[in-house]
């Protein structure tokens, strides 16, 4: 399969906002913003034990929903900051339908659509 022809995609993604970006036509083109996915963190007000409970929750949501927007993944590009990125990896080398997807991660302040189309089309070129 040349380079060209495979299903790449690039996430820039800090623990409550991710930017999912990929090609124009899903393994040919452009890349794209293909959307936004927020995570809302779970309440302050609960106990220590449930707040983490929810927290572990909502992160797999959040993973799953970033997944959703990614259909078949041959490659993955993942930047930004703290350490979700390996979280996020390690989500998708867990989930049959992405474990034999090439990933690879850097760290990077925040981005916008543009800076997130432009970081990664430098990545894959």
């Amino acid at each position: 399969m040349s380079e060209k022809n495979k299903k790449q995609f690039g996430v820039w993604m800090d623990s409550r906002f991710a930017i999912i970006a990929g090609r124009k036509d899903i393994d040919s083109g452009d890349f794209v913003v293909l959307g936004h996915v927020n995570n809302p963190g779970s309440e302050k007000n609960q106990d220590e034990k449930s707040s983490n409970n929810k927290e572990i929750s909502l992160t797999q949501k959040f993973f799953k929903e970033i997944a959703h927007l990614m259909p078949n993944i041959d490659e993955i590009h993942v930047t930004g900051t703290g350490q979700i990125q390996e979280q996020f990896i390690r989500f998708l080398s867990e989930t049959p339908q992405y474990k034999n997807a090439r990933c690879s991660e850097s760290t990077s302040n925040r981005l916008e659509d543009g800076e997130v189309i432009d970081f990664i089309s430098k990545h894959y070129n």
